[in-house]
């Protein structure tokens, strides 16, 4: 039972737990925000080049 109680009292787990948090919640932000980029980006060259290709004279 003293075993059992001083687990419960230890935290020198929950700093470890609290960062792991963190980072994973980061993680999960960045690649959203990483993935909504790309599609803006490749949207963005995709018209540019689509506007080069409808030019007059330009090579199809």
């Amino acid at each position: 039972m003293r075993l059992l109680r001083s687990f419960m009292r230890d935290e020198r787990g929950a700093t470890a737990v609290e960062y792991g948090l963190l980072v994973s919640i980061l993680a999960v932000t960045l690649a959203t925000a990483l993935g909504n980029y790309y599609d803006l980006m490749n949207n963005m060259f995709s018209g540019v080049a689509n506007s080069f290709n409808q030019t007059p004279g330009a090579s199809q």
